[in-house]
């Protein structure tokens, strides 16, 4: 996307938690969850010849839930029989039923206690796995394993978000798309706002000028609501307009609420009660622009959620957007976009491209040269740089994977900004 000293609209949109595509990704990162937690316990989290494996892929419809892919772990998540690796369905059953009671769905169409779970998962495939498992390199590089799969992932940040939020470096729509739903969703979960169900979009048009962000030209949410009130009157959008404007104002940096009541569109269809997987059939990893920058920057394509750390489609994208925040937070440009491919079975990257999109302050080239020094790009060294052999998925499920703080337990750990010092010194 070419950018420069102008002025233009842009949109992004995002989906809450109760979003049937959502609910899938959580369920499929709370199994990926569950199956690194038993590495913990068994003291193999970090080995490669051990640990688990997960592609876990989740549909739901109307009270049903059907969980499959391939699978390698340990007991009680699976066993052996006949020569064969067997998946513990019931625990894993629980598993899903567990994240659709968080979410808060005890729904007539679709229940976390009445929804029918089907659990398909099966052992990896042996194919797979002689590609990917470590082995030794040649040289002084340890063990190393092969991507998971070929692809290209992408990283980005910007300075956008930063007068409103220290350390975000993410673009504005988007951002605010994901505050707008994640400010409601703890409102309905301590009781604020009871007559709203899980399910809900937002989208927000944000006004460019000189090429930054100075407001909201529209607005958009669309959220789950109970038929009536406890009176018994039927809800209108006008009513749950009313009822969540001022969470949605305070959602957005003072001055940003459209100036015309109009430009603020709340369930425009006029209801929104049948919701979640009743209403519409969800996958997982069908909101990755959701996941990502909003449309704002490129995505590579492949998915997140459900995805082991080896699995380069996650992993890389997360240390592409953690070299793009730093040499963003390290003031060497005001934006920065990086292209990272690879082929399956091999740990070194085919490429590596990095775009400041005329913002650098510094050699583009030297930058593009020297940050694969300075944090390798094997998937090796990703997992175990970032510390990605933690429980510490379900919660990126929702709301966006970037842009989020790092967390004390190593959750969003690609979000921190530890080599800004070593990028400084590099430039002078």
């Amino acid at each position: 996307m070419a950018r420069g000293n102008n002025s233009y609209l842009f949109t992004s949109e995002s989906v809450s938690e109760g979003h049937p595509d959502k609910v899938c990704d959580q369920i499929s990162d709370a199994v990926l969850d569950a199956f690194i937690t038993n590495d913990v316990k068994l003291g193999v989290a970090d080995d490669s010849q051990a640990n688990s494996r997960v592609a876990c892929e989740t549909l739901t419809t109307t009270n049903k839930i059907v969980i499959a892919g391939e699978v390698r772990g340990s007991s009680p998540l699976t066993h052996r029989y006949g020569g064969h690796t067997i998946v513990n369905r019931d625990y894993v059953a629980e598993i899903a039923r567990k994240v659709v009671q968080d979410i808060g769905y005890d729904q007539e169409g679709f229940s976390w206690a009445g929804a029918d779970v089907e659990v398909l998962l099966h052992a990896q495939s042996p194919d797979i796995d002689r590609g990917v498992t470590a082995k030794k390199a040649k040289g002084n590089v340890g063990a190393q394993e092969g991507a998971g799969d070929q692809g290209l992932m992408f990283g980005f940040a910007c300075t956008e978000t930063e007068v409103y939020e220290k350390n975000s470096y993410m673009p504005a729509p988007i951002y605010f798309a994901h505050r707008i739903l994640a400010d409601l969703a703890r409102a309905r979960h301590r009781g604020e706002l009871p007559d709203l169900m899980p399910d809900a979009k937002s989208q927000v048009t944000v006004r460019y000028e000189d090429g930054r962000p100075v407001g909201c030209t529209k607005v958009v949410v669309s959220t789950q609501h109970a038929a009536a009130t406890k009176s018994g009157k039927p809800y209108t959008s006008a009513m749950i307009k009313e009822m969540i404007k001022g969470y949605v104002a305070k959602s957005l940096p003072p001055g940003w609420m459209p100036k015309k009541d109009s430009d603020f569109l709340v369930n425009p269809t006029g209801r929104f009660v049948v919701g979640g997987p009743d209403g519409d059939c969800g996958l997982t990893g069908r909101k990755i622009i959701v996941d990502t920058y909003g449309g704002y920057a490129p995505h590579g394509g492949g998915a997140f959620s459900g995805k082991d750390p080896t699995k380069v489609d996650r992993s890389a994208a997360y240390a592409a957007r953690y070299l793009a925040k730093n040499v963003v937070a390290a003031g060497l440009a005001d934006r920065c976009k990086i292209q990272v491919a690879y082929a399956i079975g091999v740990a070194e990257p085919m490429s590596v491209y990095v775009d400041c999109e005329g913002t650098a302050r510094v050699d583009q080239g030297k930058l593009q040269k020297l940050l694969p020094q300075m944090f390798s790009l094997r998937p090796t060294d990703i997992r175990r740089g970032l510390a990605l052999n933690k429980p510490i998925y379900r919660r990126t499920a929702t709301y966006g994977h970037f842009g989020r703080p790092p967390e004390k337990d190593g959750g969003f750990s690609w979000e921190r900004t530890d080599l800004v010092p070593e990028l400084k010194r590099a430039f002078g």
